[in-house]
């Protein structure tokens, strides 16, 4: 008997008949012979809700308290799956995340989990009940406050809990039936990829995919655990997320099609430039910014520094961070600018990070080429460039976010024939 964990997604849960339908799915696993661990989002756009809610009360909600307001949405969640499934036959659990034993650090809102130990669920699962956790919130070590795991945290509360329990595989069910070559909602012709690395899936959902939230698929990769990303409203293959050895012994057993040069591209919308203006050109300048921001937990992206001006002997350093941060950045480094020296700061927060990703670019020449040839054909300007061994992003307007991905996505043959389908929500 396997045990299997199943995430499911606010879209797969958003309204009484879609949890009706989740529930017939999961009592169809259990009887199919397996253990089922079941975590769930908050229901539709709850999460959305409750945040303008906090907004409307107080327009800078203390952390702690914003944190229990918003794990009530997956708490809804968990309960009536729960209900829906006992009325087909089955015993259901549910459990809050630190009933199933979820630890994390203190820092509510970004919370990470420290140690999960979770003895009720494997209580519940020996008595032949199927556990169901809410997902993206858990409880921290010293406080033993409630805290969440940021947005998409669901995911990562899944791969978290399957890898504690030596689960076969962690099922992540979304709205679109797998990991596609780019948003179906932008690229209608995106392509289903049946399966990709870690790495790739690590670099696509850091640079905007939304289908896989980041830390889960580090997480997975950490403890070697299969992902298989499905859609809750279709019983199609879907995609999986493995390792490269796991991918070419699939190949090698004629089980799975030789890997693209290309796995995808995505565009985030959701970063923001500044621009530190005529920095003296000297020693520890440089380290001086960037202290500042860690010291200000500033989450950086793409960083580039201009060449110096001989006459003035300054130079401006330009870097991306998320929008939501910009305001924090900005606030840190004024406080510092007599050590720093510089003369102004600009932001920008109508740009965005458009790129390709792919294990293929290692042994392919000329992807660079095509990539930038596409983009000029399609008259987008670039204003910043970052690239890894498998990654090439972009910063552009983010007007040109859209027709960027496109043009990428027709230049390296991504296209499908027909439509990619996307059944609800925004793919999450």
């Amino acid at each position: 008997m396997s045990l299997i964990v199943q995430k499911y997604g606010g879209s797969s849960v958003a309204d009484a008949e879609s949890v009706k339908r989740v529930a017939r799915r999961i009592v169809d696993t259990k009887k199919a012979g397996h253990q089922v661990v079941v975590v769930v989002s908050a229901m539709g756009d709850t999460t959305d809700e409750l945040l303008d809610l906090a907004e409307q009360v107080s327009p800078l909600p203390p952390a702690r308290e914003l944190d229990m307001l918003l794990t009530a949405g997956e708490r809804i969640s968990m309960a009536v799956l729960a209900m829906a499934i006992h009325d087909l036959g089955a015993e259901a659990r549910s459990y809050t995340g630190s009933q199933a034993g979820l630890i994390t650090d203190s820092a509510h809102g970004a919370a990470r989990i420290i140690d999960v130990t979770p003895g009720r669920i494997q209580e519940a699962l020996d008595s032949g009940a199927i556990p169901i956790v809410a997902g993206f919130q858990g409880v921290a070590q010293d406080t033993k406050d409630i805290t969440t795991l940021g947005r998409g945290g669901s995911d990562t509360t899944a791969v978290a809990l399957a890898a504690a329990l030596n689960a076969e595989v962690c099922e992540i069910y979304t709205d679109v039936d797998g990991v596609f070559s780019a948003d179906p909602r932008v690229v209608p012709a995106a392509r289903q990829v049946p399966q990709i690395t870690y790495e790739e899936m690590l670099e696509l959902a850091a640079v905007g995919a939304k289908v896989l939230h980041l830390r889960c698929v580090e997480y997975a990769r950490r403890f070697d655990l299969p992902i298989h990303v499905r859609s809750s409203f279709s019983d199609r293959t879907g995609t999986l997320v493995l390792s490269p050895e796991a991918i070419q012994a699939a190949i090698a057993e004629g089980t799975a099609m030789e890997q693209p040069i290309i796995s995808g591209v995505a565009a985030d919308v959701n970063d923001a430039k500044i621009t530190v203006v005529s920095v003296p050109d000297q020693p520890g300048r440089a380290a001086s910014i960037f202290r500042t921001l860690a010291d200000a937990n500033i989450n950086l992206d793409m960083i580039v520094q201009n060449v110096s001006l001989a006459s003035t002997g300054r130079t401006d350093v330009t870097f991306t961070c998320p929008q939501g941060s910009a305001a924090a950045a900005m606030q840190a480094l004024d406080a510092k600018r007599d050590q720093i020296g510089y003369e102004d700061l600009l932001v920008d927060d109508q740009v965005a990070k458009v790129s390709l990703v792919g294990a293929g670019m290692r042994s392919h020449p000329g992807v660079s080429a095509t990539f930038f040839d596409a983009l000029a054909e399609a008259g987008i300007n670039v204003e910043m460039i970052s690239t890894s061994e498998i990654r090439i992003s972009v910063v552009t307007r983010v007007d040109d976010a859209k027709k960027a991905v496109q043009a990428l996505h027709t230049a390296f043959g991504l296209d499908a024939d027909g439509e990619a389908v996307v059944y609800a929500g925004t793919g999450r």
